[in-house]
């Protein structure tokens, strides 16, 4: 059965490279599509869709804003399955006050190069290892800034307030992006951030190997 990988904002197929699926699935990576002006995130994310075979069983994997445009997805098709990380299924599950800086347009204010420019040097000041690093900034050097303006202002203004069927939440207790406690996982890593798709893949694997079986 194909699993198709959706990766977070500024990120690509490349996030995933330490995750492994069960014998018998095919994972399948989608490339991000350049989003219209005023886009929503339901109409890019049927855009997306467009690249999966709904003829046949499939199961959709989205990290960060990808797993928002998963669950957009979800609402819309039938996959066996669609598993969250480090994401929310519903607006309901963001914190209030990126709703109110969505009302007030702030982030609008900002130039996409920006957001590169301050993902790149967090990177450098982290406390990650030099691997962990060198994956992250390479993929945040290698995005549209156009795309990740779209992106912050997709995740600050999003209305959905429907969770979709058969969905498995995997979230970390220290993701600082969507905070633990405005969300309703059914998997928990203790100590978790963010980017536990590249340091924690172990965990994720068996967690995923469960779901899967």
């Amino acid at each position: 059965m194909k699993v198709y990988f959706i990766s977070g904002i500024a990120a690509d197929g490349r996030l995933f490279k330490n995750i492994q699926l069960p014998a018998g699935f095919e994972p399948v990576y989608l490339n991000w599509l350049k989003p219209g002006h005023r886009e929503s995130v339901r109409d890019y994310a049927l855009r997306l869709a467009k690249k999966i075979n709904t003829a046949e069983p499939f199961i959709l994997i989205g990290n960060s804003l990808g797993g928002i445009i998963a669950s957009e997805i979800a609402l819309q098709y039938n996959p066996q399955a669609v598993i969250i990380i480090a994401s929310v299924p519903a607006a309901t599950q963001l914190p209030g006050y990126y709703k109110s800086v969505g009302r007030l347009k702030i982030h609008k204010l900002l130039p996409g190069r920006l957001y590169i420019f301050s993902g790149i040097l967090k990177q450098y000041f982290s406390r990650r290892n030099k691997e962990e690093k060198k994956v992250l900034v390479r993929m945040i050097r290698s995005s549209d800034p156009g795309f990740i303006r779209w992106g912050i202002n997709a995740v600050l203004t999003w209305e959905n307030n429907r969770v979709p069927d058969r969905l498995f939440h995997i979230h970390g207790t220290r993701d600082k992006v969507f905070p633990f406690k405005y969300t309703l996982p059914t998997h928990v890593v203790d100590k978790g951030n963010h980017v536990m798709v590249i340091n924690r893949p172990q965990e994720i694997n068996l967690i995923l190997a469960a779901i899967l079986s």
